[in-house]
């Protein structure tokens, strides 16, 4: 593992390339050309990038050529692939990677964690409610508006921004993010019918739990269980606009994208993918390392590294060959 060494000018910290992979890429093999002393303070697109900034470039096309040589950033990420390809300006350096964009994205959000941590405080709206057996831990945000019910537990370092419900009965972990307009915790949809056709609704005695790390967009709701807790485990990804209904248990570090309907008591295992506006029918297992297409509707149970597309959804595992497999599911074919 590279060491990590810093260097303050003014109270503005400055990183070297070292400084950047050390913790993030280890002991992978990269390449570096140019101005090795090269030092940078901030992030920044290749079009917008100064001198004094690290940016980066995915692409391996005639595009990447122009990209890169038009760009005036201190330091470049680039892939492998362009070794020998392309060259750095006077006194700027390549970089050149197996994941450039993975690098940028790791060393963004820890530059942002940098930047947060002389802030140990907990901030909470005057315009929030909060009940009084509620639980909030340190350097926490609540925003606007935001109603957090009986029996809420609120890990640290988690911000909940504008207009967001936690009804009651729900756990949040450390380190989430719940969006605008987020609504966790009301009862479920369900029912029972008597003789007459009345309709009789089921009881939701139970809550949410939500993991460490879970990023939650706006205008999604979440039920909270009837007779088990819904779960949403460790490092989970919700999107926009998705429902997920009582006691689903959704495992870690899952893509779920915006449109997404998941029916109650559902399970989907770890590192899967839904797609756009699809459907996972009530009480389905889908294994580990799964993507669901856009638009699917899966009616039955789907085996752990299985591609399912369609209505109803049917396996295309066979059809698909596509480097972004791995990233959607964490699964490389």
């Amino acid at each position: 593992m590279l060491s990590i060494e810093k260097k303050s000018d003014s109270q503005i910290t400055q990183w070297k390339i070292h400084d950047i992979l050390g913790e993030i890429y280890g002991k992978q093999e990269f390449f570096v050309e140019g101005n090795l002393d090269k030092e940078i303070v901030d992030i920044a697109s290749l079009g917008d990038a100064s001198d004094k900034d690290l940016a980066f470039c995915s692409a391996v096309n005639d595009g990447a050529f122009n990209q890169i040589a038009e760009s005036n950033a201190g330091i470049i990420l680039c892939k492998k692939d362009l070794k020998g390809l392309v060259h750095p300006k006077e006194g700027s350096q390549l970089v050149f990677l197996d994941n450039p964009r993975l690098v940028f994205v790791s060393f963004a959000n820890r530059l942002q964690k940098e930047k947060e941590k002389s802030k140990q405080v907990t901030e909470i709206s005057s315009s929030a409610t909060i009940a009084d057996d509620a639980i909030i831990g340190t350097n926490c945000n609540i925003g606007n508006f935001v109603s957090i019910g009986k029996n809420c537990i609120i890990g640290d370092n988690t911000i909940i921004r504008d207009r967001v419900t936690l009804s009651q009965n729900c756990r949040i972990g450390k380190n989430c993010v719940i969006q605008s307009g987020v609504i966790l915790g009301e009862d479920g949809f369900s029912y029972e019918r008597h003789e007459n056709n009345s309709l009789e609704k089921f009881p939701h005695k139970k809550g949410i739990i939500i993991g460490d790390d879970v990023e939650i967009c706006a205008n999604t709701d979440i039920a909270r269980g009837s007779l088990t807790d819904t779960v949403i485990s460790d490092g989970t990804k919700i999107d926009a606009l998705v429902h997920i209904a009582h006691n689903v248990k959704i495992g870690k570090n899952c893509m779920i994208t915006g449109g997404t309907v998941i029916g109650g008591s559902a399970i989907i295992g770890d590192s899967c993918w839904t797609g756009l506006n699809c459907t996972i029918k009530n009480k389905v297992i889908i294994g580990k390392n799964v993507i669901v297409g856009a638009g699917a509707c899966v009616i039955k149970n789907v085996s752990d590294g299985d591609i399912v597309a369609g209505v109803p959804a049917k396996s295309i595992k066979y059809k698909v060959s596509s480097d972004e497999v791995f990233l959607m599911s964490g699964k490389k074919i």
